[in-house]
């Protein structure tokens, strides 16, 4: 039924709330089990440690929406040791390793349902105020000063790849960020993970203005290397 809707809407011209109800009944029926949509984030650490995916109450201020539709038709590994670090890993020869047995795959959608799912999700922005602060300003760092930043100065490696099999497990890869998350998401989080998700292990690192708009162009410069990029 969700796509003869999506399909109906297509030869009707029919405008994108429409889409966003049917991708919206999609998410209630096949995502709520392991995706918050309607928030609050986690308030306590049983409850963070608990979530089987990302919340997606506030898709709309955090991802870009053509790289949802992409993704949700080929989905790929975001964390490489899934939500709960813990969970998924095992003692390797050197140091710890994804046990791939624990990770289940994420369903596919068809292309159509895809379009429709973000569609729905983008109407999801209760957090605009955060984002409203934000304003990324022009420019470009080089990779290497922006490796620099990155690893020596901040520790980021420590849980987050900046390409495949090379940096940390347990946060998400930041290969993809620069087409995966809007810039002023990715300085906002940056600024204040807290303020997106009060119990999450990221520190605030209290990054300067400066430094966060240099982190930004890297993530941007990061995921358009073509041995990066997914």
């Amino acid at each position: 039924m969700n796509r003869l809707l999506v399909a109906l809407g297509m030869m009707l011209g029919m405008t994108q709330p429409v889409w966003a109800d049917a991708g919206m009944d999609i998410l209630k029926g096949q995502c709520s089990s392991c995706h918050n949509l309607t928030g609050p984030a986690p308030q306590t650490l049983k409850e963070l440690w608990a979530r089987k995916g990302p919340d997606l109450f506030y898709a709309g201020n955090k991802y870009r929406k053509e790289w949802l539709v992409q993704w949700l038709q080929n989905p790929t590994q975001i964390r490489p040791a899934g939500e709960f670090y813990e969970d998924h890993i095992k003692p390797g020869p050197k140091r710890d390793v994804v046990d791939p047995s624990t990770l289940k795959p994420h369903v596919a959608l068809s292309a159509s349902d895809a379009q429709a799912v973000a569609d729905a999700l983008m109407t999801l922005k209760p957090k605009s105020d955060l984002i409203a602060k934000e304003k990324i300003e022009e420019g470009t760092v080089s990779l290497s000063m922006g490796e620099m930043a990155f690893d020596k100065f901040l520790g980021c490696m420590a849980c987050h790849r900046i390409e495949p099999d090379y940096g940390g497990l347990s946060g998400p890869e930041m290969y993809t960020a620069g087409k995966r998350l809007q810039p002023e998401y990715i300085a906002s989080y940056i600024r204040s993970p807290q303020a997106w998700d009060p119990k999450i292990w990221m520190p605030n690192k209290h990054v300067s203005d400066g430094n966060i708009q240099k982190l930004v162009h890297y993530l941007e410069a990061l995921s358009k290397e073509d041995n990066h990029a997914k």
